[in-house]
């Protein structure tokens, strides 16, 4: 499935469960546009995954909240988490790989691992 994203729907589609990958891109970027083809195949070759697009001209807000300086841009989320974020322009063979390398994560793992991150250490009385 592929979807367009702007500020009114980007926390709701980001934060489902399962694998989402977002393209950001802009109409005059001759490289955002070779990426687009590769991005549409390996959305027909992954239906079980939410593919998404920023127009990052449109969305100047949004692109300035998720720090996006450079396009085009990759961003995967899985179950809502931000795990891979990258300027660039990626064959279908990459974002093949890209995929896997994201359904092979254990997120129980990535859970576990960035709770111990952000909890603080209790304060000892002396």
């Amino acid at each position: 499935m592929t979807v367009e994203l702007n500020s009114s729907n980007f926390e709701q589609i980001t934060s489902k469960r399962g694998i989402v990958l977002v393209r950001g891109w802009a109409s005059w970027c001759r490289n955002c546009d070779e990426f687009a083809e590769a991005f549409g195949r390996a959305a027909a070759n992954h239906p079980d995954h939410v593919l998404a697009t920023l127009d990052t001209q449109k969305e100047k807000d949004l692109r300035s909240a998720l720090g996006i300086e450079h396009i085009p841009c990759l961003m995967v989320y899985r179950d809502g988490l931000l795990l891979f974020k990258q300027a660039g322009s990626y064959d279908e063979n990459a974002l093949n790989d890209i995929i896997a390398q994201a359904e092979s994560i254990e997120m129980e793992r990535v859970r576990a691992a960035m709770a111990s991150t952000t909890s603080e250490p209790e304060a000892k009385a002396s």
